[in-house]
């Protein structure tokens, strides 16, 4: 049921996409314009033999479309070869790498650090339809809640990125050590969409529980993070299996988005794409705490046995 209520909960909640399209398109804007310049003269020495491999994997993909598997093992030939080719240049330039790499690291924190305080904004909306069915305008919250959206990044940010980070690297060579080995070239691809999606929905799985216990629970945040770590009757291989159903749905639709509509359909799928993910967050969240919960106007969720207010939640007029 929670996979189904979440879906009902994002379409109820489906106008939150745009100002968070609206909000992402200036946090890209502006990163996109810093490393622009700060990477240019970098990034003009790469570029012949990134287009390389670029190109050899637009052809790839291309045959792979067209059910071309006679030329796979020539394309994966071309592909190492330009993967060799740019890691030698790595090698050569190891400063303007190690600089390039600093400056993408901050810009990436940076904006990483707005695109969580987004998503608490979007999630103190999502928490406030289905509590009491109150239309919060989004960005009239995210001001309205700037401070505790602030802290709650400063936590969840340094965190998520040192997971990403070590999921980066170990991807990175993951790549070349699939690339290079004797498996057919769509067995690595397979066992390297798998690897990600569900290194994804691992993370997703223990910091679930942050966000609606620091917004519905009013949790501390250090109570908040404790209790997200905790799995203590939380059914976390059943978490973990709709984070990677929902995963995989989630690929699937920004696959489509960038191949059948030239990737404009990107512009509403990757927004759209988080506020799936914290719909979940909440509905697992009611329903473990057993709180009803509007999920559209006409239909309200209730538990089997409805959990009784502690004292402090009455006086702080948690009626639910």
């Amino acid at each position: 049921m929670n996979f189904k209520h979440t879906f009902i909960v994002f379409v109820d909640n489906f106008s939150v996409t745009y100002k968070q399209l609206l909000y992402r398109i200036i946090i890209a804007v502006v990163a996109g314009i810093v490393l622009y310049f700060g990477l240019s003269p970098f990034i003009r020495t790469l570029m012949p033999e990134l287009n390389r491999l670029l190109e050899n994997v637009h052809d790839f993909i291309i045959s792979l479309l067209n059910g071309n598997l006679d030329s796979m093992a020539n394309f994966r030939k071309e592909i190492i070869a330009g993967y060799e080719a740019i890691l030698h240049l790595f090698s050569v330039k190891t400063t303007a790498f190690v600089l390039s790499g600093l400056l993408l690291l901050l810009v990436y924190i940076i904006a990483t650090w707005f695109s969580a305080i987004g998503n608490y904004a979007a999630a103190c909306v999502i928490n406030d339809k289905m509590s009491l069915r109150a239309n919060s305008p989004f960005f009239i919250t995210l001001i309205k809640n700037l401070k505790a959206a602030c802290v709650y990044s400063a936590i969840y940010v340094p965190l998520s990125i040192v997971y990403d980070l070590l999921i980066g690297v170990g991807m990175f060579f993951l790549i070349f050590s699939l690339f290079t080995s004797f498996l057919p070239l769509l067995v690595c691809i397979f066992l390297f969409a798998l690897v990600m999606v569900v290194s994804i929905a691992v993370k997703m799985t223990f910091t679930a529980d942050f966000l609606p216990a620091l917004i519905r629970g009013k949790a501390k945040y250090g109570a908040a993070l404790k209790y997200t770590f905790s799995r203590k009757n939380k059914s976390t291989f059943n978490v973990l299996s709709n984070f990677l159903v929902i995963g995989l749905i989630i690929m699937g639709l920004n696959v489509a988005a960038l191949l059948c509509t030239l990737g404009v359909g990107l512009l509403i799928t990757v927004p759209a794409s988080f506020l799936i993910l914290i719909s979940f967050e909440f509905v697992n969240y009611y329903d473990r705490e057993e709180i009803k919960y509007f999920i559209d106007k006409n239909t309200i969720v209730k538990p089997a046995k409805e959990r009784a207010l502690t004292r402090e939640e009455f006086f702080r007029g948690e009626d639910d």
